[in-house]
């Protein structure tokens, strides 16, 4: 931390120089705020609206008083910062903070080094995305940066302390600060800022010009006068910003030339599915750019750190539907996507997993239509029509989408390189990327075969007899995948049933796969042709609600339309064998896969040797049937469950730690759990980021004596969204409490 600012010197008192001032000024950041124009007028302004504290009509006024501890912001236009530079580098000593709000960095860069003969360690490069269509200190707002970014760029030459003084200047006048380097920050705001303004400038004047449309302006409607408004902005400073930053913007604006050539070829040509392209992606990229300025979407965390408090006792009761299965939505992506046609998908899981694999694809040139209300239209675009995204594919927390993604990419004709967030980087991914190599994929991983994957395009893969040594329904699915593409036929052997959807799905999409008992086996070279899916409510999502009526007096819930796949069911076995008063009815098969209703009525537990032939049938569902054994009578044992271990968390670990917070005696080991049933007190606990640890210790308070606080409760969204209201109107009640 820096030690705060002694005085603060604005130079330039427009709308960002003066807002900076006034809400250094009223939220007590600096000693003193001094002013500094060469305009009378705007100095006499300044002082009568209480912007400053004193003004001077030039920096050598002040420049002798400064020294450690004090702060001068260049608030000119871009092409004015060097004339501003050169002025200063005489008069300020070393030990004086400079930063600037100039909307290009490399201008800026670039005239240090010509004044300083070197980058000054005091000079921290800075721009605010903040501004209004007013300009000059009569448009003085102090909230003009509240929650807004504020990029800096800083040099390797530039000092800590003086980053730190800058970092706490904006974060105290209520900004949100980022980092950048000068390149980046320039093609970014190329692209996103100036091609924008230039874009409405040059529509406006182009229509203005034309006489005969004169009236246009008259009729126009909201979404035009939206996108010209930023035209009414200062026309000098969106010149010297052009002029300043012209190879990035020139860059894009080719792209963007380009790019409207192929849509006027579109056009003259009738390319329906190229327009139809062309919307779809824009819509969805819109839709997701402000998801991602909400702090929601999966690219980027949220800023603020989500606690369940979860008050204890009460039951659950009604029918509640449960979204959709997660791993047949993304499975409806990934085979509608490689699929030739239109697939039409209903009850998709909008969960952020989910939504990372949908992304994915579009990054690969596949359109596609919503989600809205769970129904997506896939456009595909067959076997080999992928195409290389523009960078990363990133995946956020979905552990299947890069599991499943790196089969079916690994022999695409492009390089790829797959990524996901902090606790997706930790999990173990050898035991897909060893069967790919031995398939003849080039697949690169960081240190313990950790995330990223780099996978090496234009790679021809052999079908290979692959004995999967665990259960993974993930790891079997990648090697089937890949085998599409394969030469020769593509066998897996698993030591004990996992899901079999993807076996299922390829089945409905027309593709040949053959099964027997253990093994599983396809052929390369064929084709998926497009199908419907109605994608049932998920049954990993069914069970936090099947233990909680399980567990609490009085409960009697209804789940319709749940998938139960005879390899997915061992929590529905698991619950039964403990004693649970579990009823299904209306049995069905839609799109191969089997659905039920499934009633479930409080009764009493009792404490089971669960049989290790139901690990891999509820692998997903642990968590939530230790909250289940924690409340039977007697003790509940599992073993050969060390899966449990590689998940989101080591989940084995964190309900052990958990339960113990909680009082219930929970003894981890190696490949299980042994838990003694008893009472459950109130306490604090960690999901460790996980997001069915969070949602299962929320059951777990239908049972409790006091308040649960579950800390981390982020990544529900990732396979719930929207269980806090769900949960509350069943009869838990969950507040959330955001830090």
């Amino acid at each position: 931390m820096s030690e705060g600012i002694n005085r603060l010197v604005v130079i330039g008192l427009g709308l960002i120089g003066s807002s900076l001032a006034k809400a250094a000024r009223d939220r007590g950041l600096c000693q003193e705020v001094i002013g500094c124009s060469r305009s009378p007028e705007t100095l006499v302004k300044a002082m009568k609206a209480g912007v400053v504290d004193r003004v001077v009509g030039s920096i050598e006024a002040v420049a002798g008083e400064l020294g450690d501890g004090d702060l001068v912001v260049i608030g000119v236009p871009t092409l004015t910062v060097p004339v501003i530079i050169r002025q200063l580098q005489p008069l300020l000593s070393q030990s004086v903070t400079i930063t600037d709000v100039a909307s290009v960095k490399g201008s800026v860069v670039t005239a240090l080094k010509e004044v300083y003969g070197e980058i000054p360690s005091q000079f921290v490069p800075g721009h605010p995305i903040a501004g209004s269509e007013k300009s000059g200190v009569d448009a003085v707002n102090p909230k003009l940066f509240d929650d807004h970014r504020v990029i800096l760029t800083p040099l390797p030459e530039t000092g800590g302390d003086h980053l730190q003084r800058v970092k706490d200047l904006w974060s105290g006048a209520g900004a949100v600060v980022s980092e950048m380097s000068v390149s980046e920050h320039d093609e970014v705001l190329a692209a996103t800022s100036h091609l924008p303004h230039m874009l409405a400038y040059s529509l406006v004047d182009t229509l203005s010009n034309m006489r005969e449309n004169r009236e246009i302006f008259r009729y126009a409607a909201g979404g035009f006068r939206d996108f010209t408004r930023i035209a009414a902005s200062d026309p000098v400073m969106w010149h010297d910003i052009v002029m300043a930053n012209d190879q990035a913007v020139l860059s894009v604006l080719e792209d963007l030339t380009e790019h409207l050539g192929l849509i006027k070829q579109a056009i003259t040509s009738g390319d329906s599915d190229y327009l139809l392209g062309v919307f779809t992606r824009a819509r969805e990229a819109r839709n997701h750019f402000s998801k991602m300025l909400e702090n929601k979407a999966y690219l980027e965390p949220m800023i603020k750190t989500i606690d369940y408090r979860v008050a204890p006792g009460g039951s659950v009761s009604g029918q509640i539907r449960i979204p959709g299965d997660k791993s047949i939505s993304h499975r409806s992506i990934m085979l509608g996507s490689i699929a030739q046609g239109v697939t039409e998908v209903t009850g998709f899981l909008e969960g952020e997993d989910s939504l990372a694999t949908l992304q994915a694809f579009r990054d690969m040139g596949v359109v596609i239509e919503g989600p809205t209300d769970g129904r997506v239209v896939v456009h595909g675009v067959g076997l080999k029509g992928l195409k290389a995204p523009s960078g990363p594919l990133y995946l956020g927390n979905s552990g299947t989408s890069m599991r499943l993604l790196s089969g079916l990419l690994a022999a695409q004709s492009f390089d790829v390189e797959l990524t996901g967030d902090e606790s997706l980087s930790k999990r173990p991914m050898a035991r897909v990327a060893d069967p790919l190599r031995q398939m003849g994929a080039v697949i690169e991983t960081e240190e313990g075969g950790r995330p990223p994957l780099r996978i090496k395009g234009g790679q021809s893969l052999n079908g290979i007899d692959y004995e999967l040594p665990m259960a993974s329904a993930q790891v079997k699915s990648c090697v089937l995948l890949a085998g599409l593409y394969a030469d020769g036929t593509t066998r897996t052997t698993e030591p004990a049933p996992t899901r079999d959807h993807t076996e299922r799905m390829l089945t409905g999409f027309g593709y040949q796969i053959n099964r027997k008992g253990a093994l599983a086996e396809l052929n390369g070279g064929g084709e998926l042709t497009a199908m419907a899916i109605d994608v049932p409510a998920d049954i990993s999502s069914a069970t936090f609600y099947m233990v909680a009526a399980a567990i609490a007096p009085g409960s009697d819930v209804l789940l319709p339309h749940v998938g139960i796949n005879p390899t997915r069911i061992g929590a529905i076995n698991i619950l039964q064998m403990m004693g649970a008063d579990i009823q299904l009815s209306n049995q069905a098969e839609v799109g191969g896969e089997p659905v039920a209703d499934i009633r479930v009525r409080y009764a009493p537990l009792h404490g089971i040797q669960i049989p290790e032939d139901q690990v891999p049938l509820a692998i997903d569902e642990f968590p939530a049937l230790f909250v289940a054994a924690a409340c039977a009578e007697g003790q509940t044992i599992l073993t050969g469950a060390e899966e449990l271990r590689v998940k989101e968390s080591d989940r084995i670990q964190a309900m052990a730690d958990g339960l113990k917070i909680l009082g219930v005696d929970a003894t981890p080991t190696v490949d299980g759990i042994i838990i003694n049933g008893g009472a459950i007190s109130g306490g604090e606990v960690d999901s460790v980021d996980d997001h069915r640890i969070a949602m299962s210790f929320a059951v777990a308070a239908l049972r409790a004596k006091d308040d649960i606080l579950i800390k981390n409760c982020n990544n529900v969204v990732t396979s719930f969204p929207g269980f806090v209201a769900l949960a509350n109107k069943a009869g838990l009640k969950i507040v959330e409490e955001v830090r």
